[in-house]
């Protein structure tokens, strides 16, 4: 779930339920939230209870920070790299356009959120093309192809509408909209093994057996349809909706909608002798604070899972099968 100041005005929408009610305020209050109001929870720390690596002697995990993207490093995805550089890894910026593999030398997962068309650094809204050159998305191919592990995140849209292209390239097609499991956007989506939307894979059984995931949780964000091969883990049913808008946040009686049921909010895929992992989701592997008091990502008590899915999902991503880290006393 992002926010963002947008300077045109409202649209005018007259609520049929109570329901659509709660919907239209909560849309409303997230549309005009300004950037500065949601902000990454720097105090949260996660218990791991060992490390899959010695401190600072796992491999290299790269967060993209050239494509004007929501989430950096160093901003809001510092709680996500603080998460992985307890458990041993070793997170680091990639502010360079990646024109050539080897650039990525010694990178072990390039994690790439939210990433953004210049057009749309300050403007919400359609058109919403690609943040990345066909050279680029070339690369990012070949290199997982050879070996490299991707973790592509892309929330409701433009940020799904700018990842298009590149989850193409690995058999994803984004809906560029919001997704909806709810009569609202709040509560949060949950997806779990009650609710049949939580499928086994590697992201939920982890390596250890107290690493069990029955339950993620995610702040809306977008779907996708998933490649034939992929593994899929956060699965939408046909009560779920897609909405589309020509802006995002701004809703009215005549946005598009599709039924969600065959999209996904999560899927894994090994792509030739590498891997990726696509989501529709970012606030879901961060933690951040919204308003001065609103916990949303996995300092949230609406999900407890979330970081250690997080860290099982890493792992995957890594080909981890043991752990030589410290063990928590």
């Amino acid at each position: 779930m992002k926010s963002k100041a947008v300077k045109e005005s409202k649209p005018f929408f007259i609520p049929a339920s109570m329901l659509q009610l709660i919907y239209l305020i909560f849309a409303l209050i997230f549309a005009s939230t300004a950037d500065a109001q949601q902000v990454p929870d720097t105090t949260f720390t996660f218990p791991i209870r060992q490390a899959a690596y010695p401190q600072g002697k796992g491999p290299v995990i790269y967060i993209d920070g050239s494509h004007f993207n929501f989430h950096t490093r160093n901003g809001g995805f510092f709680p996500f790299s603080k998460l992985l550089e307890q458990d041993g890894y070793k997170v680091k910026s990639f502010d360079t356009t990646l024109t050539d593999a080897g650039l990525l030398k010694g990178c072990r997962l390039l994690v790439i959120v939210n990433a953004l068309n210049e057009v749309n650094s300050n403007s919400w809204a359609l058109p919403t093309p690609s943040a990345f050159s066909e050279k680029e998305i070339s690369v990012l191919r070949k290199w997982v192809e050879n070996g490299g592990s991707l973790l592509l995140v892309a929330d409701h849209m433009p940020f799904a509408g700018a990842a298009t292209n590149l989850g193409k390239a690995f058999g994803f097609e984004f809906l560029n909209g919001f997704a909806r499991t709810g009569e609202s956007f709040w509560p949060p989506s949950e997806f779990s093994a009650e609710n049949g939307k939580l499928h086994p894979s590697p992201a939920t059984t982890g390596i250890k057996e107290y690493e069990k995931i029955d339950r993620v949780t995610t702040f809306t964000g977008s779907a996708f349809k998933s490649h034939e091969g992929s593994m899929n883990v956060l699965c939408f049913s046909d009560s779920d909706l897609g909405l589309q808008p020509d802006t995002a946040w701004r809703f009215n009686p005549k946005t598009p909608t599709q039924k969600l049921n065959g999209f996904y909010q999560g899927s894994l895929l090994n792509f030739g002798k590498g891997r990726v992992a696509v989501f529709g989701e970012a606030a879901m592997f961060t933690a951040q604070v919204v308003n001065g008091s609103m916990r949303i990502g996995i300092n949230s008590e609406l999900a407890p899972q979330n970081a250690q899915f997080v860290l099982n999902l890493v792992h995957w991503l890594d080909g981890v099968k043991e752990y030589t880290g410290a063990v928590r006393k």
